[in-house]
């Protein structure tokens, strides 16, 4: 009976295991994994997810995994290119592999800033792609001037359309809300009702008071101030207490190891003490041990990096000292590690609130006499791609590791991606700010939210309390204090309730920006939640692909927008909404026009 009982574990193992369907395949070298095919194919998808990323990061700063949507284009593309070939009748040449697939994955990852999939989920991406091209195509015609178009289509009243509560018709927001999840759509919406729908319309009745009526409407020292700063006390009190919960749970964690195993065992004789390992993690462990990187390697690239950073990098920003540049390299290697290690164990990266210690400290240090906005901000840059890339490359590396890929061709392909990335996205935000002259001005399509905390960020660093406006410091710390108490509120509540409390880094975002693109992503929400009662199933294997579409269709539109407008090719058509009574008087005033 015992033997029937092992058998069956055996045969259920087997059933399970997916090394063993690949079990009778020779597993390429890391030199054949990284191939020519493969680094076009990682050149072409990393310049499609520069433009993508790009419009989100200059939209709106929130940005979905795209690692769907990379995976299925990834496979597409390669299977297109051997069956080409093969039907082309040229010899030689060899099936797509997995490992392939992988190193797509680190390039384009490395590059933007993936592995199996089937047929039918790229064909559902590729309709909505096309679908979103074409509804961004048909919205570009009636967008001929400033308010014009379906962006400004007062879908809740013109009142409602003032503090920005609208649906803006925007397919890649749609698609955002159909991947996030529940609980972050509805907090973005939150953020914006509580600032938009109350706080911000009942201080500007303050406007005389609280701030002076002359100023700019885009001083600091009026209602702007407010929508920053306040949304940037969220963040802060968001990240401190990610930062101190993730620190705690990483170092329990290593404290726990170094203390000795403590993960299942097989049997309970105190004589045999080892791990369960399946058959998979016995042949994933063996191939991804043969092709380690040489810590010799690793040290002497990481001092070269750093000696060219420190040369260079004072060159390009002047404020930034020599010294400023190597502390940065000292430090980054324990929060890489941190970093990483904590990404590995919550799944979230906190390489930007590394990033906003740099500008605090470096700042400080500097002074604002001696530019310590600029070098606060650069050497943000620094540390968030230092750290940024550890914790990317430890996800590949463990992607590599379940498909059977080298740790030596997802190293050589992170460097290959990031080559890629210093000339692609470079060329893709040159495009950008030729075509669209107004990137960063609040209230356009492209208003670079996340430049414009970052930069105060540095100014309050640098320049301390007194540039907030009155009241704001109150305000605040009464933010920041409640970011922390609504954190620690979901970690020591019950799933039942914990489910209902929304996250403040996700409040804070529409703070400056408004609820509108909330509401899109709500409605992706709705529709995704819809799906998942109907055929749950169905919904879980093609939201994904049907939301990248949207994002990857309406994203690629900007570029071909783009190329119009350099070309001086513009709109035909100005779709505009007024109220009832000043439509009266536009028509009053055209019919005295003289004909």
């Amino acid at each position: 009976m015992a033997r029937k009982f092992d058998d069956r574990e055996e045969d259920e193992d087997a059933a399970e295991s997916v090394e063993r369907v690949f079990e009778g395949r020779e597993v390429p070298g890391w030199r054949e994994q990284v191939t020519a095919r493969a680094l076009v194919v990682s050149a072409l998808l990393g310049f499609m997810f520069s433009v993508i990323v790009m419009k989100l990061n200059l939209t709106t700063g929130i940005i979905p995994s795209l690692n769907v949507s990379a995976g299925l284009l990834g496979f597409f593309l390669l299977t297109s290119w051997t069956t080409l070939l093969d039907k082309a009748g040229v010899p030689g040449v060899r099936p797509f592999t997995r490992q392939e697939n992988t190193v797509v994955q680190t390039c384009v990852v490395a590059c933007s800033g993936i592995a199996f999939s089937g047929t039918r989920q790229v064909k559902t991406l590729g309709k909505f792609f096309a679908g979103s091209f074409t509804w961004g195509f048909f919205q570009w015609f009636y967008s001929a001037g400033e308010g014009c178009g379906f962006k400004a289509f007062p879908t809740l009243g013109l009142e409602a359309y003032k503090q920005k509560f609208f649906f803006d018709f925007s397919a890649t927001y749609v698609g955002v809300g159909m991947i996030c999840p529940y609980l972050v759509n509805i907090s973005v919406l939150v953020g914006g009702v509580i600032s938009w729908g109350i706080m911000w319309p009942y201080i500007e009745h303050k406007k005389g008071d609280w701030y002076p009526a002359n100023l700019k409407p885009s001083s600091l020292r009026g209602m702007v101030g407010y929508r920053v700063f306040i949304s940037i006390a969220l963040i802060l009190g968001d990240g401190l207490y990610n930062f101190l919960k993730v620190m705690t749970r990483t170092m329990s964690a290593l404290v726990a190891q170094l203390r000795g195993p403590t993960l299942p065992i097989s049997g309970g004789a105190d004589d045999d003490l080892t791990p369960v390992e399946t058959f998979d993690d016995r042949r994933r462990t063996e191939v991804f041990l043969k092709d380690q990187i040489p810590n010799t390697l690793a040290f002497g690239a990481y001092a070269t990096i750093a000696l060219i950073s420190i040369i260079t990098a004072p060159r390009i920003f002047h404020q930034l000292r020599w010294y400023h540049v190597a502390c940065s390299y000292v430090i980054a290697p324990v929060l890489a590690f941190c970093n990483a290690y904590g990404c590995g164990l919550t799944d979230w990266s906190l390489a930007t609130t590394y990033g906003k210690l740099a500008i605090f400290m470096i700042g400080a240090w500097a002074g604002a006499s001696n530019g310590g906005i600029i070098a606060g901000l650069a050497a943000c840059g620094v540390m968030i791609g230092i750290v940024s890339t550890a914790s990317d490359l430890t996800q590949d590396f463990k992607t590599g590791y379940m498909t059977l890929a080298s740790p030596r061709s997802m190293f050589v392909s992170q460097v290959i991606g990031t080559a890629m990335g210093c000339v692609i996205a470079p060329s893709v935000f040159w495009l950008f700010y030729k075509a669209f002259g107004d990137i960063g001005t609040p209230g356009s399509d492209y208003p670079s939210p996340n430049a414009l905390v970052y930069r105060n960020m540095a100014i309050l660093g640098v320049q301390g309390i007194g540039s907030l406006p009155k009241h704001c410091l109150e305000l605040c710390i009464g933010f920041f204090v409640s970011a922390i108490v609504l954190n620690l509120a979901r970690d020591i509540s019950p799933p039942s309730v914990a489910q209902f409390i929304p996250l403040p880094m996700a409040m804070a975002i529409p703070f400056y920006l408004g609820p509108y693109f909330g509401i899109d992503m709500c409605i992706g929400s709705l529709v995704r939640f819809v799906w998942d009662r109907v055929d749950g199933p169905r919904a879980k294997a093609f939201a994904p692909p049907v939301a990248s579409g949207l994002i990857c269709g309406d994203g690629i539109w900007t570029l071909p927008q783009s190329v119009l407008a350099l070309a001086g090719i513009k709109p035909p058509i100005c779709m505009k909404f007024l109220a009832r009574r000043t439509n009266v008087k536009v028509d009053a005033f055209i019919r005295s026009l003289p004909t």
